[in-house]
């Protein structure tokens, strides 16, 4: 398989699946520029070549052809700051004005195609679609980890016309050697933090983990769907009432694999959903009725900091709160911070999931870490042991 590192592009036109999937202003301005930020590595490398980028990537999700809030011209300019150079915009992304302008390109020269998914062939992984965009390039290299779990056209049907000249650019690299570290070759202990809302959406992800680590903390708000599984009261918190059983079950399966799991003894109880409710402690199995677990409480975090500290390799997905507000940040900004302590006295921390990563950047703790993953749905696939089509193409 080929490298990024040991691949000369002099003269090449390398096609370049992105994931310039970024959110955008009422004016159409990047508000956002992590995934732009992190795919410019890969450009710089082919360029210092001698080589001609082509790049293709989605934005949002146009319903039917072309609409001009979705094109990847608003990404230009974000692009041309990140680059200190200038983009040549495509105009769309197969037929002859985007051949032509790979035709006519220089060593050196960046191209930004149209929004692939201005064509419903993209999504449904059309192979004359993605033959299509083969034509503009000699050789395909995906760094889109954010979109490697579809089986589009552009991340891996297109693979297929490029056997002997396929590659990973160094987001998706990076990404699947993060990945791999943690879940192959972690340094014991072993800890994941799984939080969020629902244990529903993290039923796959949580069974994977069980095999592997050492300690499991649950937070956010499905440690409530496991209080009240307990036996605990949980006021009007969120709960799961069909996923009362399934929580037992991940109980009793953790004790047989011999994980310690960690769940908050204490929560910030809010009479509101809202940044102005009447907030007080509770034990997080005493919440009164009328009153519901927004945030886990100090002693919680005080517990939780002296796991994350002693662990060697940390998974983090889902924060311990609604962050969202200030009034309920404290937790999931606590965490973050443990982990960066752990992190800067040698353990390596793998963020991911996109309130997790969310939080990461709020709070400035994202150079703070060891690797914050671009790729939500897909990092989730991967950690489940679903082998990704993006990454498959690449591999076989």
């Amino acid at each position: 398989m080929l490298s990024i590192d040991t691949t000369n592009f002099s003269g090449k036109k390398v096609l370049v699946r992105v994931d310039f999937n970024v959110p955008l202003s009422e004016s159409f301005q990047v508000t956002d520029d992590t995934r732009i930020r992190a795919a410019v590595p890969t450009i710089q490398k082919i360029i210092s070549d001698g080589g001609i980028v082509i790049l293709m990537s989605h934005l949002g999700r146009p319903k039917g052809g072309p609409e001009d809030k979705f094109s990847m011209r608003h990404v230009l300019p974000a692009l041309e700051a990140l680059l200190g150079k200038s983009v040549k915009f495509g105009g769309d992304c197969v037929g002859e004005q985007a051949l032509s302008m790979s035709a006519s390109a220089s060593p050196g020269d960046v191209i930004l195609l149209e929004n692939l998914r201005f064509y419903k062939e993209e999504e449904s992984g059309d192979s004359s679609f993605a033959e299509k965009l083969s034509h503009l390039g000699d050789i395909y290299m995906n760094d889109a980890f954010g979109t490697a779990h579809r089986a589009h056209a552009s991340t891996a049907v297109i693979a297929k016309f490029f056997p002997e000249k396929k590659l990973f650019g160094y987001v998706m690299q990076a990404e699947i050697k993060a990945i791999d570290k943690v879940l192959h070759h972690p340094d014991r202990p072993l800890l994941a933090i799984m939080g969020g809302a629902k244990v529903s959406s993290k039923i796959g992800i949580i069974e994977q983990v069980l095999g592997k680590v050492d300690h499991l903390i649950l937070g956010g708000g499905m440690t409530f769907t496991f209080i009240k599984a307990m036996g605990g009261s949980i006021g009007n918190s969120l709960v799961e009432e069909d996923k009362l059983e399934l929580a037992l079950e991940l109980l009793e399966k953790a004790k047989n694999a011999g994980v310690q799991v960690h769940l908050p003894v204490d929560a910030v109880i809010a009479d509101a959903f809202s940044n102005e409710a009447q907030t007080k402690l509770s034990a997080v199995n005493q919440i009164p009725d009328g009153w519901m677990g927004l945030d886990i409480g100090p002693e919680t975090e005080k517990r939780f900091a002296e796991i994350i500290q002693s662990s060697k390799t940390i998974l983090w997905n889902g924060p311990a709160g609604v962050f969202e507000m200030s009034k309920f940040e404290h937790g999931t900004r606590a965490l973050g911070d443990a982990i960066a302590k752990a992190t800067a006295s040698g353990s390596f921390s793998l963020v991911g999931g996109g309130d997790s990563v969310a939080a990461v950047n709020q709070f400035g703790l994202s150079d703070k870490v060891s690797y914050v993953s671009t790729g939500g749905g897909a990092m989730l696939e991967y950690l489940e042991g679903i082998e990704l089509p993006g990454v498959a193409a690449i591999r076989h």
